[in-house]
Parts: structure tokens; sequence; C-alpha cells
């Protein structure tokens, strides 16, 4: 399994700078009458940093759980701007960060490398910054994906997570919904110190959603597909890990097959479960609470 890992790393490929990043600058503390924030600059890059937003129960007396939900921009899946209040419509329904520091959990989100790669006066969901960091980030390191340079991003994350007194380290899990599904899905397969994933509506098929988008895979997916590279392999290399997959419109009972057929998995021990809402890319706050009662199992108490 460690050279199909590697297959895996080698196709995502790395940067021409080795150097380490990671360093993380507390910018900012909020508190908020659910929760306690910290607002974070952490380096990704020659000059570049992620800002990473961390909510933490009120009142820890001891280490927490923690779940890692990567998406859009750091305050996506919190809902509102901690400073501002505005609240994020678009993102009604889906605050995952949210529901899960009520449960109890450390949360941490980051923003993703569309918006840190280059410098740019377009608004940030403006989805042509996607494809102008994707050409940069090509030109600057022609083998590497922009879905490595998200995996190593969110690998990023989980090392201030992981580095946090605050946080039982050896209870991680990751979460998240569309494009953060991908990322969650990607670094919870690849990074051991994740002992649970949940995903929403990503499309576990090569065919199911954008994976040919350059901030992915780009034309690459055609030689994965030609070379027999498939979403249930890299799912077999985390095996027997617990993965939750929240179907919904792009994934589908076609996706169920994916997953179910990858290997080092007991089919009746419920660590492969896959909730179908069938009502569209948005899930309904039931799924959600159904794929949190996943992760109570195999995080919070971790079975």
């Amino acid at each position: 399994m460690d050279s199909l890992k590697k297959k895996w790393l080698d196709a995502l490929g790395a940067p021409d700078d080795e150097t380490k990043y990671g360093k993380a600058t507390l910018v900012s503390t909020f508190s908020h009458e659910e929760f306690d924030a910290e607002l974070y600059h952490q380096e990704n890059g020659e000059g570049r940093y992620q800002r990473v937003l961390m909510l933490f129960p009120k009142n820890l007396t001891k280490p927490a759980p923690a779940v890692a939900v990567p998406f859009y921009f750091a305050e996506a899946l919190l809902g509102f701007d901690l400073v501002s209040g505005e609240k994020f419509e678009r993102y009604e329904g889906v605050e995952m960060m949210l529901h899960l520091v009520r449960r109890g959990y450390v949360t941490a989100s980051a923003d993703s490398y569309h918006l840190t790669y280059i410098k740019s006066e377009k608004d940030r969901m403006d989805f042509s910054r996607w494809q102008d960091a994707a050409d940069a980030l090509r030109a600057d390191h022609p083998n590497y994906q922009g879905i490595g340079k998200l995996v190593d991003d969110t690998k990023l994350l989980i090392d201030l997570i992981c580095s946090d007194e605050r946080v039982d380290k050896s209870r991680v899990g990751i979460a998240g919904h569309s494009l953060g599904g991908k990322m969650a899905f990607y670094t919870g397969c690849l990074d051991e110190r994740i002992c649970a994933i949940v995903s929403s509506d990503f499309g576990i098929g090569w065919d199911q959603t954008n994976w040919r988008d350059d901030w992915y895979w780009g034309d690459e997916v055609d030689r994965l597909i030609e070379r027999g590279f498939d979403h249930a392999q890299l799912l077999s290399i985390a095996a027997p890990k617990p993965f939750c997959l929240i179907a919904g419109e792009f994934d589908n009972e076609d996706s169920r097959k994916i997953m179910f057929s990858a290997s080092g998995y007991e089919r009746d021990d419920g660590r492969l479960k896959m909730i179908n809402h069938a009502t569209g890319h948005r899930p309904p706050m039931w799924a959600l609470e159904e794929s949190y009662d996943f992760l109570d199992r195999f995080v919070k108490n971790k079975i």
C-alpha cells in the first residue's frame, strides 16, 4: 500500500521549492457567545500565507477532538463574518464549522489557494480567480497539480490543529462540502493523522464533477484513467479509515458502487457509510446531522 500511496503523491506533484512552511502568527481573537475564536496567518509559500480560523468550545478543561473543515475561505462555513456580523447567505445551511463546534469539537478552516497564491483585485468569489491561480501555479511548478496544492495547504491546516495543546491530536477528523469535500477526501486519505472523513457531494467518480478543471487535475485526468487511477483506489490507501459520503446531486447511487469497491473494508462494520438525500447539491440538516453522528462515533468516541 505504501507504493500505491507513493504513486498518488507522485501524481499530485510538489513545488520545486523544498522549504518547509507552516509557521503561524496569531492575528486576532474573538469571544462569541457560543465559542471562542482565533485568526492566524500561516505561511504556505514564499511570501504567501493562508488565513486560518480556529473555533474552540467555551470553557475547555481538557484537550478536545477536532475537525478540519476546508473550503473557499476561512469564515465561509462558520456562516458569518466575526467582525462585521455579515451573514454568508450563499452557505446558509452548510455551516459545518459552527455545527461541529456546538458539538464540542475544535474546528478550523483556511483560505484556499485561489486567494493566497497570487495577488488580485477580483472579489474572492469571482471564480475566474481559480483559473488565474491555477495558471500561475502551473507556470511556476509545471508538475504540481492544483489538487496537490489544495492537499498540501490542508495538511498545513492539520499541522496547526495538531500543534495546539487544546486539541487531542489522536482524535482529528476532516469534513467538507463540494470543493471542501474534494479537499477533505484527498487529505483524509493521504494524511495518517486524520482518523475519519466526511465528504459532501464532491463527485467521487472522474466524470461526476469538474476534476478536469485546471485548479484540480486539468488534462491529467485522462492520463490517470489510462494508468488505472480511480478514487476507490485512493480510498483503499486509507482503509479501514472511516469514510462517510453525503450524496445529493453530483454524487448518487453510482458513487455507492465506487466507494464500496475500495479494498480493505468490512462491509458490515459501518466504516463506509453513504447518506443519499438526493435533493440537490446542498445537504439538508438531517443529512448533515447523520454525518456528524458518524464523526462522533469515529472521532469523538473513536470506536
